[in-house]
């Protein structure tokens, strides 16, 4: 048998009610979000009971994802599903290192806390969205972005799917030349324009977090959406940078099953990280550990004490 991944959900992800199962059913679900809730009062009313809009603010997207994310990994691992390694998206890759070991459980939540505001700072500041761009190469949505003023493409998601961030107007003129090509663009549910030179102001405050912050050298190789590669000895810097940095998934998934992981389960929010293993590598095993009961049939998928 290959190597087990965990994938932690990113910022659109989200849903109302999101990880009430887990806090219902897991221990040590409920544990994590007790203390990301002692830390900011409100979380977990926002997790199990927030609305759409409530939850699509930056500020509270992200402490929320993270309590999720780190939750349903901490319930697979109790119900004794075992990775051997983890990538997180965007958003994603900070419950990733604190999972791994990089960071400890109340460090990681106070830096997605200040990481979170910071980044709605920028996106005050520069007012944008994301958009995602399906059916077209990747070199093709890069010369669009190209000759436009304020588009950057960010996330490199799987084939024939690039997101694009930037400026509202430029990102209406993007939409237009993708459908003449044939292509088909989607507006994403986030709060800003994520992963451009507009969130440089937020990469330099983190990485002045970060610094004060120490670093494990973790239990878990963690991939980096910076380089598609696990993380080095000392990866303050590199995580960092991602804020403002494009996020290499496509890449870094292969990476992944290139050095030997077979089966990837997505932990968090939803499944759209399920979803894009299906476009990288149908050959893949991908599960989505949305219930504590999922957690179960994974289990035995992988042919633990049930199966």
């Amino acid at each position: 048998m290959g190597k087990v991944a965990f994938l932690f959900a990113g910022q659109g992800a989200q849903f109302p009610g999101m990880g009430a199962a887990f806090y219902e059913q897991s221990p040590a679900a409920r544990q994590v979000f007790d203390l990301c809730e002692s830390i900011r009062p409100g979380t977990l009313r926002q997790c199990l009971e927030g609305g759409a809009d409530e939850l699509s603010q930056t500020a509270n997207t992200q402490p929320c994802l993270f309590a999720v994310d780190l939750a349903c990994a901490c319930a697979l691992a109790e119900a004794g599903v075992t990775p051997d390694g983890a990538a997180g998206f965007s958003l994603g890759e900070v419950p990733a290192a604190a999972f791994c070991g990089r960071l400890g459980y109340e460090q990681a939540f106070r830096l997605v806390l200040r990481r979170g505001q910071w980044m709605q700072e920028c996106a005050d500041e520069h007012p944008g969205g994301m958009l995602a761009v399906l059916r077209l190469e990747p070199n093709v949505v890069e010369q669009l972005c190209a000759a436009l003023p304020d588009a950057f493409p960010v996330n490199y998601n799987a084939p024939g799917q690039i997101v694009v961030s930037g400026a509202q107007e430029s990102l209406k003129l993007l939409a237009e030349q993708v459908a003449e090509r044939k292509g088909r663009a989607l507006p994403l549910s986030v709060g800003g324009a994520f992963h451009t030179p507009y969130m440089h102001k937020a990469s330099l405050k983190m990485a002045g977090e970060l610094a004060g912050l120490p670093w494990r050298p973790g239990r878990l190789p963690l991939y980096a959406n910076l380089t598609a590669r696990p993380y080095p000895a000392d990866g303050r810097e590199m995580l960092a940078q991602q804020v403002c940095s494009p996020v290499l998934w496509q890449q870094t998934i292969q990476n992944m099953v290139a050095d030997g992981y077979t089966d990837f389960i997505e932990v968090g929010a939803g499944r759209t990280l399920t979803g894009l293993m299906k476009k990288i590598d149908a050959q893949a095993r991908a599960y989505a550990a949305e219930t504590p009961a999922k957690a179960q049939e994974i289990l035995c998928a992988l042919g633990g004490p049930d199966a």
